[in-house]
C-alpha cells in the first residue's frame, strides 16, 4: 500500500524562500532590483552646455592674458599684465569696492524685509493673499524700468522730494542720486524694494513647511513670541535662509541694470561696480583684455560665493 506524499506546512508570517531570490537573467547573471537610468541620457545637455556656456566662458578667459584688441585677428601673450591692472588701476578698485558694498548692504536689507514680510502675510490676517500679491509685484518688473522710475522719484523736483516739502520737511529734500554720499545707497532702496518680495515667497515656503505641532508645542512650554521666533523658527528656515543670502550677494555682485539706469556709475566713480566697469571698458575705451581680466576676478568671487552657499546647504543635509 503506497503511502501517501508527505506535505509540509510553512508557519504563520513565513515566506517561501525561492521568492526571495530574483529570477536569474540570461547568462547565469542575477538581475538588479530598481531600475537605473542610463549615464547617456545626460549627454545632449552636457554637450548643449558645454558648447553655450563652458567653451564660450574658457575661450574668453584666455584673451584675458593677451593683448587682443576686439578687432584684429592676431594677438600676444602678456600673461598676467592684465590682471595686474586691474588691481592697481584706482577705477577698478573703487568699483571692486562699491560692489562689496552694494552687494553686502542689500543683502542684509533684503533678507530682513523679506523675512519680516514673510511673517507678516503667514499670519492670519483676512488680506494675506492681497498683500502677498501686492508685495511680489515689483519682482515681474525689468530691473532697468524700475531703475528708470527710482530715477525720476528721487530727482532734485521728483516725488520724495516733494512729499517731504508737502509735509513740512523741505530740509530733508536732497540731491540723492546727485550726491556721492547718497547716491549708491539709494541704488540699494531701490533693490531692497523691488526683490524682498522674491526673498518673502522663500521664506513664506519654509515657514509653511514648519509643523504647526512644534509651534504649538513650544507655546504650550511658556516660550513667547520672540522666543519662539529665535528658537524654534529660525534655526527651521536655515536652509531658506542659505539660499535667500546667496542669490543676494550673486546678484549684488553683478548688479548692472539698476546702476545704469539710476547713475550711470557717477556721479564720478561713487557708484561704479564691476559690471558697469566691465561694460564701459569694453564697448566705450575699446580695453577688451582688461574689462575680460575684471570678469575673470568677478567670476572667481561669484564662483567662490556658490562654493561656500553649496558646503553650507550639505551641511544641512547632512
Amino acid at each position: 500500500m503506497a503511502l501517501p506524499h508527505a506535505t509540509t506546512t510553512a508557519a504563520p508570517g513565513a515566506r517561501d524562500p525561492a521568492a526571495r531570490t530574483p529570477p536569474a537573467a540570461p547568462g547565469g547573471k542575477k538581475r538588479r532590483v530598481g531600475v537605473r537610468a542610463p549615464w547617456w541620457f545626460l549627454v545632449p545637455a552636457i554637450a548643449v552646455y558645454l558648447f553655450i556656456v563652458v567653451a564660450p566662458s574658457v575661450n574668453g578667459a584666455l584673451f584675458s592674458f593677451t593683448d587682443w584688441n576686439g578687432l584684429r585677428a592676431d594677438w600676444s601673450f602678456v600673461g598676467l599684465d592684465n590682471f595686474g591692472a586691474v588691481f592697481s588701476d584706482r577705477a577698478a578698485g573703487d568699483a571692486l569696492v562699491n560692489t562689496l558694498i552694494l552687494a553686502a548692504v542689500a543683502t542684509v536689507a533684503q533678507n530682513v524685509a523679506g523675512l519680516l514680510l514673510a511673517l507678516g502675510v503667514n499670519s492670519m490676517v483676512k488680506s494675506r493673499y492681497l498683500l502677498r500679491v501686492i508685495f511680489f509685484a515689483p519682482v515681474v518688473l525689468t530691473p532697468l524700468v524700475a531703475g528708470y522710475v527710482w530715477s525720476f522719484l528721487l530727482s532734485p523736483d521728483g516725488a520724495l522730494n516733494d512729499a517731504l516739502r508737502a509735509v513740512g520737511l523741505g530740509g530733508l529734500a536732497h540731491d540723492w542720486l546727485g550726491d556721492p554720499d547718497t547716491a549708491l545707497y539709494a541704488i540699494v532702496a531701490e533693490i531692497v524694494w523691488q526683490f524682498s518680495g522674491y526673498s518673502m515667497v522663500i521664506y513664506l515656503a519654509g515657514l509653511q513647511a514648519i509643523p504647526a505641532e512644534v509651534l504649538e508645542a513650544a507655546t504650550i512650554d511658556g516660550a513667547g513670541a520672540w522666543s519662539k521666533f529665535r528658537r524654534v523658527v529660525l534655526p527651521l528656515l536655515n536652509g531658506a535662509v542659505v539660499i535667500n543670502v546667496m542669490l543676494c550677494l550673486i546678484g549684488g555682485l553683478k548688479q548692472f541694470d539698476q546702476v545704469m539706469a539710476m547713475t550711470g556709475g557717477g556721479p564720478g566713480t561713487s557708484t561704479e561696480t564691476i559690471s558697469t566697469a566691465i561694460y564701459k571698458s569694453a564697448f566705450s575705451l575699446g580695453d577688451f583684455p582688461f574689462s575680460i581680466a575684471l570678469a575673470v576676478v568677478m567670476t572667481v568671487i561669484i564662483a567662490f560665493l556658490a562654493s561656500v552657499q553649496f558646503r553650507l546647504t550639505q551641511r544641512k543635509s547632512s
